[in-house]
């Protein structure tokens, strides 16, 4: 369960992001909603596959990456509502990865996730560079976690 004194919130300088809308026309000309798109990345394959699978159950459509570069990469191609990242990855962590893409998808909204004491100077970094982004303790209780989704995206 989220402990809310835990959860470090701060917006970044980018967070006048333009409003994405989420519908789209289908063939006889109705609006219908589009589900939100949730990259989910962590290098530990289980709880990446794991997360993926309860947002898809839980009416999201949901990809997975197993480290920063697959998921930088993957995200420049569908374009997501929202990352779900791990902070602490070999190569590229959490932070690095969630500047990359803030920096060319503003209008992405990203969640770090961590379990691991001591990353703080990780975000220090990124605060340094004028990112701050939304933390999110490990383990977290995935009704928890799809009840903080939920509250970015309004067609859930």
């Amino acid at each position: 369960m989220i402990d809310p004194s835990q959860v470090i919130r701060v917006l970044d300088p980018a967070s006048s992001r333009p409003h994405r809308s989420r519908k789209s026309k289908s063939e006889s000309g109705n609006s219908t909603k589009k589900k939100p798109t949730v990259l989910v990345v962590d290098d530990e394959r289980v709880i990446a596959d794991t997360m993926t699978e309860i947002l898809k159950l839980s009416g999201f459509h949901a990809v997975c990456a197993y480290d920063g570069q697959s998921a930088l990469e993957l995200a420049m191609r569908i374009i997501p509502d929202i990352v779900l990242s791990d902070v602490v990855m070999p190569h590229m962590n959490g932070v690095q990865l969630a500047i990359a893409i803030r920096k060319a998808i503003p209008s992405t909204e990203i969640l770090l996730l961590s379990g691991q004491a001591g990353i703080t100077e990780l975000l220090e970094r990124g605060q340094d560079k004028g990112y701050s982004f939304e933390l999110i303790p490990k383990p977290v209780h995935p009704e928890k976690l799809l009840e903080r989704l939920r509250k970015g995206v309004t067609n859930i």
